[in-house]
Formats: C-alpha cells, sequence, structure tokens
C-alpha cells in the first residue's frame, strides 16, 4: 500500500486531538543545533514568545551528534530542568571537512557518505532514541526535526547532491517510523520533518542560484514555528513545509 505525505497513518492510534500549542508554561522547550544559523533564530523566537518556562539551547560542544554518550548526557540535563514540550532538531551537513555534495557518481566517497549519514540521519535517530522518552504521555508535545526537500525520492528531478539526498531521505524514514512508535506510548505528541525553505546560513550560502528564494534565518524560524503551532496528533508522521503543508516523499 502506498501512502501519500499527508496520510494519516497513525489513525490506528486511539486519541484525542487537541488543537493549537497554546502556552504551556510548565514545559521546557529544546533546540538542538542552537548555534547554527536557522538554530539560533528558532531559540530567539521561541524565547521571545515566552509560552515555554524554559527554553535549552544545544549544540558543540556539548552536544556531539557523532557521540550517543553526549546525547544522552544532554537528554539527562534536560530531564533534571524539567518536561520537555518542545523539542526541535536543527542540525545538518552538506559541506564541510572531507564533505561536499556530489555533482556525478564518480565523486562518492565512502567516508564522506559515512559523515553525512552520521550527521544528517543517525545523530537526529540517537536525538529521537534518548528525548522522546522525556516527552509528556498526557499532553501535547512537538518533536520537529528539520529535514529537506532533496530528501524527497518522488522529487528529485535533478540528481547529484547523493549523500545528502539519501541521507535526508532515511532521516525521513526515521521521523515516519518514530511516530508510529510515539503515537502508542505518548498519544498526544506530534513528531514530523520539516523542510524550512532555502535560508540564508553557512550550510546553503555557496548554492544559492539566481533568482532563488531565500530566506533570513528570522523569516523561516517564524513560519516554522507558526506551523509548529496548528499541529495536531493527527499531523505526526508527516514530512511538511515551512507552513505546514505536506510534501510527497
Amino acid at each position: 500500500m502506498a501512502f501519500s505525505a499527508n496520510d494519516n497513518i497513525l489513525g490506528r492510534c486511539i486519541r484525542k486531538t487537541m488543537q493549537g500549542a497554546g502556552v504551556d508554561r510548565d514545559g521546557v522547550a529544546v533546540v538542538v543545533g542552537a548555534s547554527g544559523g536557522i538554530g539560533a533564530a528558532l531559540a530567539d523566537q521561541v524565547r521571545a514568545r515566552g509560552r515555554f518556562r524554559a527554553v535549552i539551547g544545544l549544540s558543540r560542544p556539548g552536544l556531539d551528534l557523532t557521540d550517543e554518550g553526549s546525547i544522552a548526557r544532554a537528554a539527562q540535563r534536560v530531564a533534571d530542568a524539567g518536561t520537555p514540550t518542545l523539542v526541535i532538531v536543527a542540525t545538518g551537513l552538506l559541506h564541510g571537512p572531507g564533505v561536499e555534495p556530489e555533482k556525478a557518481l564518480r565523486a562518492l566517497d565512502p567516508a564522506a557518505m559515512t559523515t553525512a549519514f552520521a550527521v544528517n540521519a543517525i545523530g537526529p535517530a540517537l536525538i529521537l532514541k534518548h528525548f522522546a522518552p522525556l516527552l509528556p504521555k498526557d499532553r501535547r508535545a512537538v518533536f520537529a526535526v528539520l529535514s529537506a526537500k532533496v530528501g524527497s525520492v518522488s522529487d528529485n528531478r535533478l540528481g547529484g547532491w547523493h549523500s545528502y539526498r539519501a541521507s535526508k531521505a532515511a532521516l525521513n524514514q526515521i521521523v515516519r517510523t518514530a511516530a508510529v512508535e510515539l503515537c502508542r506510548s505518548h498519544p498526544q505528541a506530534v513528531c514530523a520533518a520539516f523542510h524550512p525553505g532555502t535560508v540564508a546560513t553557512r550550510l546553503s550560502e555557496r548554492f544559492a542560484k539566481t533568482g532563488l528564494q531565500v530566506l533570513e534565518p528570522a523569516e523561516a524560524a517564524t513560519a516554522l514555528l507558526d506551523a509548529i503551532g496548528r499541529l495536531t496528533p493527527d499531523d505526526s508522521g508527516g514530512f511538511l513545509d515551512r507552513f505546514g503543508a505536506p510534501i510527497p516523499w
């Protein structure tokens, strides 16, 4: 059976749908990747909106996506601070030391591919492993992971960027699968992947094309947080753009 991005595959879970984010001053918000361009903007705006008792920004060196021990320790620090009702994972790697987006198969390098998957897929999966159990079971919570539209298999018309595309596609599957599991244990939780758009950050600045809409981090963060605020458990498992509209898998 085939599913589209907006299919409610979690309908088998028995739950009462709650609308909107509201104000959760008993909850804690967590932004992973808070030192990056969009992560910093998200953390700033979450604080400015004043809906949470505390806002915790996590980034290197305190949290290393390639070190599960550091992720587990960060989760414990969050647990000590309170119950997280919003977790945003705003991390990603397109290029870096030894990693460049490929233009052709001949450019594939096993070490670079391993790094891309470690940061873009395995790291967020481990964050889900250690942070998802901290979400409340008796009220709404959101686990939002920033993905990328190039991770859409059906939208791939240009090719290239093999490692980045594949690692983001893997991330989407991880989020989808985690959402199915969470609907059983945390029936009010929403777990979704978001494409923020092309944002003016170090990740994308080298690859912005003439005529391409490039967003300032604050603009993307505003749209994302507004969309997150509208999520209900029926949206869990979705792959969405920054406005909350579904993106094909």
